[in-house]
């Protein structure tokens, strides 16, 4: 079949329900001539189009590969059920989406590794594209699979199934990939060695896991005597300069976030011991407020969006906050875009930066106090208090907000039932905030409460989870404590947390459990109407394992563990002091205050390039 583009349009895209999703021809999408280009990249999200597009990763890796007249980079993303069917009954493969080209005919498909439950996914769409699931099955006719994301970070659940991993900021590192690939006549295993070189990438067949006699992992060490321990992940030193998509590609059809949206920063100093995105993306580099400024207009200009979202891991720690938001916000309003800040913390917000923010968007806000007292908020490190979160919503509530949504965890470690008790009473608090404000009507208050899933890189992650069991009786007791408070209550599925976290903290022994549970059709995961816990309980069974155990094991602390070939820039001796001040309720500064000493500073190439840390000290 020699026209895939026009047997797809004609006999399959007709038949789907919405081809919107499938196109390729948005505003701003990229297409060029294979033929013309050296360098041939599918940028693949294993999660359907509204969620992968939403993704701003994605979209800078688009906008930098495509930036190079020699190099070309498309999309796809897993069908839903009906193109799916449709694909399987015409025998046709899973194409891009730009030129709708094969899989198998690309020289790279990269994986974004955005969050466990994805991972069965990826399985399905090499297959629909015609790669071998297995790096060591492939050969030199068919193209290297890559990883990159927060998931590349613990890779060893999927690494069989990978050719190689990108750790860390992909903008630093890929381009180099893609250079040292264009040397065609180079074998599979040529390219492989030439690339493992390259700061932050990881080639896993490079690497084995060893065991003792008794089965106990003993650490994944090099096979190649060239290769280091630790695979140092890629950073980028100069945020500002680094390039940025202005020109995003415009759905036809909605996305889970149809908005533009601007990075203000990388990286977060508060140091909450739950949060691996705290520590993955150290240290802080900022963009300055006329960098982002510049960067609005052309976004706005270029695509027609009426709402632009200042991204971060905390919006607020911007140190030009509030005369960003004041100009963009002015400069914006002339356009007639709004302007929003989706992540905010309670100690930054401020009654004028609520006022600025109010001035263009009249939706709700969201708040993370995370815990529902003080002692277990100190516990993971988060240092805002009671007064913090009653000042924000007040000063919000003042300011003409109506609603407020608040994130909480359930299940972090030293957790009691008085502690989620507290999440009751802080909510219970809030609408009483909101009619001292002298508010008319009733305040729209949503509680959230996600399951803590312990991660790699933190200083959690010798923890276990609680057990489903426990899950669901904590989500009775606090479900029971907020009825009739005039409280809206979210939960997160007990079931989904605990393959989360089961994969999230895996070795190479999770992946057969992977494999096994494509094949009992686990796939899309993160969807309530394709998950199921009975497929990934019979994927850890049929291999001998308990998912429940699994995801409960708690590791020693002396013992090596599955990622620590992976260096994050942050040291273990950090982690583990850390998880020792957390056990003694014992709180840490923001390092902006003062250095830390947690290794990070070590990855910067010179000292007046390391963002906001300022001392290589680790005591």
């Amino acid at each position: 079949m020699k026209d895939y583009k026009e047997y797809f349009w004609q006999n399959i895209l007709p038949h789907v329900q919405k081809p919107t999703r499938y196109l390729g021809n948005e505003v701003n999408a990229v297409v060029k001539d294979h033929k013309e280009c050296s360098m041939k990249m599918v940028l693949a999200f294993p999660d359907m189009y509204e969620i992968g597009m939403s993704h701003l990763g994605l979209k800078i890796l688009y906008h930098i590969i495509n930036q190079n007249e020699q190099w070309l980079a498309e999309r796809v993303f897993m069908p839903d059920t009906d193109l799916e069917d449709r694909l399987r009954q015409e025998s046709f493969p899973l194409c891009s989406l730009e030129t709708v080209t094969p899989l198998s005919s690309f020289d790279l498909v990269g994986f974004t590794l955005q969050y466990e439950l994805s991972y069965a996914t990826i399985l399905h769409m090499l297959e629909l594209g015609g790669i071998p699931k297995l790096a060591a099955a492939r050969t030199d006719a068919d193209p290297l699979v890559a990883g990159g994301g927060p998931g590349a970070f613990n890779p060893e659940p999927l690494a069989d199934f990978f050719d190689f991993f990108v750790i860390g900021d992909a903008e630093e590192a890929l381009p180099q990939v893609l250079l040292a690939l264009e040397e065609k006549i180079l074998s599979r295993q040529d390219k492989l060695k030439r690339i493992s070189e390259i700061q932050g990438v990881y080639v896993p067949a490079f690497y084995q896991a060893e065991y003792g006699e008794d089965g106990s992992y003993r650490g994944t060490h090099p096979a190649v005597d060239s290769l280091p321990g630790q695979v140092q992940r890629a950073v980028i030193s100069d945020l500002n300069a680094a390039p940025y998509p202005t020109d995003f590609i415009v759905p036809y059809g909605g996305i889970v976030h149809d908005r533009l949206v601007l990075e203000l920063f990388r990286g977060c100093t508060r140091g909450c011991r739950f949060c691996q995105a705290g520590i993955i993306y150290r240290p802080v580099r900022e963009r300055t407020p006329s960098k982002l400024r510049e960067l609005a207009g052309e976004m706005v200009r270029s695509t027609g969006y009426d709402e632009l979202a200042l991204s971060s891991l905390s919006s607020g720690d911007y140190s030009a906050i509030e005369q960003l938001v004041t100009e963009l916000g002015q400069e914006l309003a002339q356009e007639g875009v709004s302007l929003s800040l989706p992540s905010l913390r309670l100690d930054s917000f401020s009654g004028e930066l609520a006022e600025q923010v109010q001035r263009v968007r009249k939706s709700g806000l969201t708040f993370a106090p995370e815990a529902g007292t003080q002692r277990l908020r100190d516990v993971i490190n988060k240092n805002i208090s009671e007064e913090d979160l009653l000042n924000a919503v007040t000063d919000a509530f003042q300011s003409g907000w109506t609603g407020v949504k608040l994130y909480f965890m359930i299940g972090l470690p030293t957790e009691t039932d008085e502690d989620l008790l507290g999440i009751a009473d802080l909510a219970q608090k809030v609408v009483q905030a909101y009619r001292q404000a002298g508010k008319k009507g009733k305040p729209r208050v949503t509680v959230s409460a996600s399951v803590f899933v312990p991660k790699a890189h933190t200083p959690f992650q010798w923890e276990g989870q609680i057990s489903r069991q426990e899950m669901l009786r904590r989500q009775d007791l606090l479900r029971n404590a907020l009825r009739g408070k005039g409280v809206q209550f979210q939960w997160h599925g007990a079931e989904t947390s605990l393959v989360e976290a089961a994969l999230a903290r895996g070795g190479r022994d999770l992946v057969p459990v992977i494999d096994r549970a494509a094949e009992l059709g686990s796939k899309l995961d993160g969807w309530d109407e394709h998950f199921s816990f009975a497929r990934w309980e019979s994927a850890f069974a049929d291999n001998g394992l308990d998912l429940a155990t699994y995801a409960a094991k708690s590791y020693v602390l002396e013992e090596p563990l599955p990622w620590d070939h992976i260096d994050s820039g942050v040291t273990k001796k950090f982690l583990k002091r850390e998880l020792e001040r957390a056990l003694a309720g014992e709180v840490t500064k923001d390092c902006r205050e003062n250095c830390l000493g947690c290794g990070m500073t070590l990855l910067m190439d010179s000292e007046d390039r390391k963002g906001a840390c300022n001392d290589a000290t680790v005591d």
